[in-house]
């Protein structure tokens, strides 16, 4: 079995970032469940993606507890869920992702990292030279720009690629122009 055979796509979700992002800059309050990501989809798109296993890990700040249904149910989705607590102070979510990331670098695995951070530039700088694949999924107006910088670094959006939303979210985004489809705003006959 070669290297890429035996290799699992860890999906890292910065709940905390997507959330606050979601609802502060996209919606403009707080998202109904409906407008929820479909996160169990976000596993299926990494496998088919990169056509291999992929696992999600869900990292959260538990510091006021643990919303116990919103667990149960990543859970059923096969998540791996990490509830953390610390200081107000603290960024516990991007701590304990930047020390997942740097653990991920000792082993044959690819990683998929949901979030718009630029907190995490520099431990995808030191992945991608490792030679794992890395991938980050977020709304892309949002995504920091750092991660443009970074060669080889595969960028997908959470809406438009991923397809984790059941109904088109309010956004304006760039649209290339291979993409443009003018009967989108005019209407079909």
């Amino acid at each position: 079995m070669s290297e890429h055979e035996s290799r699992t796509t860890w999906v890292l979700v910065d709940g905390e970032n997507i959330d606050a992002t979601l609802g502060a800059s996209i919606l403009g309050r707080r998202p109904q469940p409906e407008e929820r990501p479909r996160w169990d989809r976000l596993v299926s798109f990494s496998e088919r993606v990169w056509d291999q296993p992929a696992r999600g890990v869900f990292f959260l700040n538990a510091s006021a507890g643990i919303p116990m249904s919103f667990v149960q149910a990543l859970k059923a989705m096969d998540y791996i869920v990490v509830p953390l607590s610390g200081s107000a102070d603290e960024k516990i979510v991007d701590i304990a992702i930047q020390r997942t990331l740097q653990a991920l670098s000792e082993r044959a695995a690819d990683v998929m990292l949901v979030s718009h951070d630029g907190d995490f530039l520099s431990d995808v700088s030191d992945l991608m030279e490792a030679g794992r694949r890395v991938g980050v999924v977020a709304f892309s107006e949002f995504r920091n720009a750092g991660f443009n910088a970074i060669h080889g670094l595969e960028k997908f959006d959470l809406e438009y690629d991923a397809r984790v939303f059941d109904a088109p979210l309010p956004r304006i985004r760039v649209i290339p122009i291979e993409e443009f489809d003018p009967t989108s705003f005019l209407g079909r006959q």
